[in-house]
């Protein structure tokens, strides 16, 4: 490999890697078609067939990112690649020819916006497929060229978590367990079809391309506006079709704030003390979705803030003994409890209103067991987007704070989005964990942004 191509551990396990099917999904500079197309081209090397394919929106594209491009193909193999754009001797298509120990390998270049070049070419069984950017891919050229090849690499950006790639193809493929931790929540949460054999999920960041200056990352932060879809996609690595992030002014060093930061509002005689605690639940028990059972902590000061100090999460699509309602009503008690014990005790806790199993359950666990808490239905009048509006008030003025532990609710208010097809209507996912806070301070607003 050239020497100018730096490997971080996570591309050096990619590389080391044995499987039928790769997808390398992440943010934009992450590297992923430099070292995607070296391996690739290793994988031909290997290969007992002698036919492959490299396949990108057209030509030119394949050209200018893959092949022609510092530290692209013919850069990093030099003088064991040819390429002949138009074609040469009985392959009429361009084709790269890879010079092996084992003989020549010859690897098609196909623009899949050319159906009938890309038609002409499938026919057989092929050795390694690439497909650069397969989120924006002719569907039916992914379909028939990967039903064909033993081996296949695939990149994109995250893109409509709707598209059907994402279902038949991206969705079944799993990441490896030593690195499950590094692909964000929204994404593991969305790789739920069916697994198959051996396809594995990579996602890569900024931090992996140790090639990027952090200079030049923070330029490429900085020339794509917050709470655009292109940030949300290229820059968070994020899937979504939506136009844009419901709480865009939210950052993590203005707004998060450490546990310790929170206690010193429990002190005798602090200056700024919390004067309202509040418990609330959102909830959802499917199976086949990664909805959650939302449980969230907060309390309010004399200074007007808003602090949300705790939640839990529950997934039943990850639970392999699905939770009830009656097993909701005990974990929430608990829940409060605990953050009693904590921080302050929250009298009154609000539901979900239009889940009345779980009230009703909360209801007989009271009769049967005593404990102070006041279970009411969530306050529902105040419109969803009259909420958005005074959290982003709030959040402008510095008047909502979330302790670090709260991980759930941090990547939602830095994924929730607005659908690109309905005017002033947010996404239906990415909210349980903000739902269940509006719950806990609705009745409380009036407190919130004044003293």
């Amino acid at each position: 490999m050239t020497d100018k191509l730096i490997l971080s551990p996570k591309y050096k396990a990619f590389l080391k890697c044995k499987a039928p099917v790769e997808f390398l999904e992440g943010t934009t500079a992450a590297g992923k078609t430099t070292v995607g197309a070296f391996k690739f081209i290793l994988k031909c090397a290997e290969s007992g067939k002698k036919i492959h394919i490299l396949s990108g929106l057209d030509l030119g594209t394949i050209e200018k990112n893959i092949i022609n491009k510092d530290l692209g193909i013919l850069d990093d193999f030099g003088s064991l690649v040819e390429y002949n754009a138009k074609g040469k001797g009985q392959y009429s298509l361009p084709h790269l020819i890879l010079h092996t120990s084992k003989g020549e390998k010859i690897i098609y270049v196909l623009g899949y916006d050319n159906k009938a070049r890309w038609k002409k070419a499938l026919g057989g069984q092929y050795g390694c497929l690439y497909i650069d950017e397969i989120n924006i891919a002719d569907m039916e050229y992914v379909r028939e060229a990967s039903m064909r090849c033993d081996y296949l690499m695939a990149t994109l950006n995250p893109d409509d978590p709707n598209l059907p790639v994402y279902k038949e193809y991206i969705n079944c493929s799993r990441p490896l367990p030593e690195w499950q931790e590094e692909t964000p929540i929204e994404i593991l949460n969305m790789l739920n079809e069916e697994p198959k054999p051996g396809w594995v999920h990579w996602f890569f960041s900024f931090a992996h391309n140790l090639g990027l200056s952090a200079e030049k990352e923070e330029q490429i932060k900085q020339n794509v506006p917050k709470g655009t879809k292109l940030y949300k996609n290229k820059i968070l690595g994020l899937r979504g079709r939506a136009t844009g992030l419901v709480f865009s002014n939210f950052e993590r060093s203005k707004h998060v704030k450490p546990k310790e930061w929170a206690k010193e509002f429990l002190k005798p005689k602090a200056e700024e003390c919390f004067i309202q605690f509040t418990g609330s639940m959102d909830t959802a028990y499917s199976q086949q979705s990664p909805d959650t059972i939302a449980m969230s902590f907060a309390a309010i000061t004399n200074k007007g803030n808003y602090v949300k100090l705790n939640e839990r999460v529950y997934n039943n699509a990850s639970l392999n003994t699905p939770l009830a309602p009656s097993d909701t009503a005990k974990n929430f008690v608990a829940f409060l409890e605990r953050n009693a014990k904590e921080w302050g005790l929250a009298r009154n806790v609000f539901i979900d209103s239009a889940d009345q199993a779980t009230i009703t359950e909360l209801q007989k666990y009271k009769r049967e067991h005593g404990c102070v808490y006041t279970f009411l239905n969530a306050w529902k009048k105040t419109t969803i987007i009259d909420r958005i509006n005074l959290q982003l008030g709030w959040l402008a003025k510095e008047h909502y704070f979330i302790l670090d532990c709260c991980k759930n609710t941090i990547n939602e208010l830095e994924t929730y989005s607005w659908q690109e097809d309905k005017d002033n209507t947010p996404e239906d996912r990415n909210d349980h964990c903000i739902n269940a806070d509006q719950y806990g301070w609705l009745p409380y607003k009036t407190k919130i942004g004044c003293e």
